[in-house]
């Protein structure tokens, strides 16, 4: 009998218990819907090579670095100065072909009768470098004119050569007389579309060689290395100050 009262006593407590109202869910606001065009902004891309133009516009005024000047060839007046910036020296001058290096069958002897086969900066198993073969400049020997050791170049050091709309990366890969200047490798000469013969080749004006300083492609026979290292060094001279 007590368990049945517990129960029906328990049962009519939860019968007059107030039960709380079920909540509703919020509904959300409705907010009016604004029209606002998309505007497209182009992205600039900063991975565009330089281009011929960039460089030229750059090396276009000159502050000599040179205590003198230098000849095309010899023979002739002495007119190139060697110009500089914070990031690079620069001159403006002909072709002459440089055919030296590991012979083959283009630059030999037979080819060239002034050949030497030796260039001032060995590729890196010792060996010469191949004129017909690796994109290089040559510098003038160090005299009292200028010594280009004194302004951050070297063997190695990347180049722009800059012909025409053209732009051929190259290294510092020899050294020529101490008076005359304007000298590149056979195969600097055929990619940019002058004729690389080492006596019936070249161009008698209208080339721009910067060397940017500071800077050296390792090894010095690695072409893909001059190009990537010559295009950082570009868009660095092309946005620096003076």
């Amino acid at each position: 009998m007590r368990v049945q009262s517990l129960t029906l006593a328990a049962a009519s407590a939860a019968l007059i218990v107030p039960t709380a109202p079920v909540a509703t869910p919020a509904q959300p606001r409705t907010q009016p819907v604004v029209w606002r065009p998309v505007v497209w902004r182009p992205v600039v891309s900063r991975g565009d090579p330089v281009s011929a133009a960039d460089l030229l516009a750059r090396a276009r005024d000159c502050a000599p670095v040179s205590r003198g000047r230098y000849r095309k060839d010899n023979g002739s007046a002495a007119k190139i100065p060697v110009c500089g910036t914070r990031d690079a020296v620069f001159w403006k001058a002909d072709m002459d072909i440089d055919c030296d290096g590991r012979p083959g069958p283009r630059c030999n002897r037979r080819t060239d009768p002034h050949f030497a086969a030796g260039t001032a900066y060995p590729q890196s198993d010792g060996r010469p470098l191949s004129a017909e073969r690796l994109p290089f400049v040559v510098v003038p020997a160090p005299s009292r004119i200028w010594d280009y050791r004194d302004h951050g170049v070297g063997g190695g050091s990347a180049v722009a050569v800059v012909y025409r709309d053209q732009v051929q990366y190259a290294v510092v890969g020899d050294t020529g007389p101490r008076g005359v200047i304007g000298e590149a490798s056979y195969a600097t000469a055929e990619a940019l579309g002058i004729r690389p013969h080492p006596l019936r080749g070249g161009i008698a004006s209208g080339v721009t060689y910067i060397v940017f300083k500071n800077t050296r492609v390792s090894p010095i026979e690695d072409h893909a290395a001059a190009v990537a290292t010559g295009e950082r060094a570009a868009r660095r001279f092309v946005d620096g100050a003076q």
